[in-house]
């Protein structure tokens, strides 16, 4: 971004209407009036902002209900710019008065912005291909949870009515073989009344392989029970329901993943992000989002202190002192590094060893996961700023 502005503009955006507030470079206040919502109220204000010379128009959010003000700002010649709504909660705090209003976060966001630069954070450039993995990204997100919810319901039940039959279907709940036994025949009373024989041909059915070794443990399962537990008739009228609801949704995640996937071939960074071992499409999907290219981040400690991944010191006199887990940083960018250095545990070997080394030494499964991820970041780092792919480090022989 440059930083010769002739006008920085806060915006507080909101659902129906923003609060704008236009500064120079001096602290003179020249606009601060609310703005609905609609293209051409901000195209005025913006051209009228860009005839004092060079705008900056800084948003507390850049996406959802500040992606029309970003667009139209971008339409009209200002550049963008995007304050974290943490840092704005911390700069309003060294301004007088304690009120909060929109006036007041749109002044600070403004005033930010004209004597802190370097608080700000730049708006990624409108990629179609960025627009679309948001949008999809976000919806996946919402299945997932979704996903997680009726598992946990599945699971719930089964638990109350049969527990011995919960140990065999729980671990497999996301199974087709297992959604299917139970969206036709719904739970214990239903299966035993089924049969061996109808259990196993609908399993086939539904996913061959392993069949046999799922019904013979259902049917052993359902043997060790012979008293009814009190709503396990209801359960069998549930559980079919949430089956269903449970495939419905699964499917709709790989018909996502399939969408993200496409999407993210068009992006020139997709295979540097993806040659990296344990970094998937939705991971990929997510570090593209929350960090593009890596630009904003000068070394790999920027980019794991934004991912809170890196320690946090602690010094005060003689009495305080030492390195702490990070409780802060981007949470979705922390369980994405997080996630794909647990799947690099199998697809590669060098991670595997490091995260051995760190059990050796005394740490838990978290934190040792934790350090690979801090690791894996250094790498990452390097790849998104030189554009290579990745490359296994090949261990240096001994000497004779």
């Amino acid at each position: 971004m440059s930083q010769d502005y002739a006008v920085f503009c806060g915006l507080d955006v909101g659902k129906e209407t923003h609060h704008a507030t236009a500064l120079t470079p001096d602290g003179e206040r020249i606009f601060d009036a609310p703005m609905p919502q609609g293209e051409a109220e901000l195209r005025e204000l913006f051209t009228a902002l860009s005839e004092h010379g060079l705008a900056l128009v800084i948003v507390d959010q850049p996406n959802t209900i500040g992606a029309l003000p970003v667009a139209v700002a971008r339409e009209t010649g200002c550049e963008v710019a995007y304050l974290p709504g943490l840092a704005m909660r911390r700069m309003a705090d060294l301004h007088p008065g304690a009120a909060k209003t929109d006036a007041r976060d749109a002044y600070v966001i403004a005033d930010t912005g004209r004597v802190m630069p370097h608080a700000l954070r730049p708006v990624d450039v409108g990629e179609e291909a960025l627009a679309e993995l948001t949008v999809l990204v976000g919806f996946d997100d919402d299945l997932a949870a979704e996903a997680t919810r009726l598992t946990n319901r599945v699971r719930g039940l089964l638990t109350q009515v049969h527990p011995a039959l919960e140990r065999v279907l729980g671990p497999r709940v996301g199974q087709k073989a297992t959604l299917a036994l139970l969206a036709k025949f719904g739970g214990p009373v239903g299966l035993k009344q089924a049969g061996k024989r109808r259990l196993l041909t609908a399993a086939r059915k539904a996913n061959p392989r392993g069949a046999e070794d799922l019904v013979e443990a259902i049917w052993t399962a359902l043997g060790e029970q012979s008293v009814v537990v009190p709503g396990t008739k209801a359960a069998d009228q549930v559980l079919p329901k949430l089956a269903a609801s449970l495939t419905d949704t699964l499917d709709q995640r790989a018909e996502i993943a399939a969408q993200v996937e496409e999407v993210l071939d068009a992006h020139p960074l997709a295979g540097v992000l993806t040659s990296m071992p344990g970094v998937g499409v939705r991971t990929a999907a997510r570090i593209l989002l929350e960090v593009g290219d890596g630009s904003n981040f000068p070394t790999s400690g920027h980019l794991a202190a934004y991912a809170g991944l890196a320690p946090v010191t602690r010094r005060s006199g003689t009495s305080i002192k030492g390195e702490f887990p990070a409780r802060s940083g981007n949470k979705h960018l922390k369980r994405a590094f997080f996630l794909s250095a647990f799947a690099a545990l199998r697809a590669d070997p060098i991670s595997r060893a490091y995260y051995d080394k760190k059990r050796a030494e005394g740490k838990k499964h978290n934190a040792a996961l934790i350090c690979l991820a801090r690791r894996r970041c250094d790498v990452l780092h390097a790849m998104l700023r030189n554009g290579s792919f990745y490359e296994p480090r090949q261990p240096q022989s001994k000497a004779a």
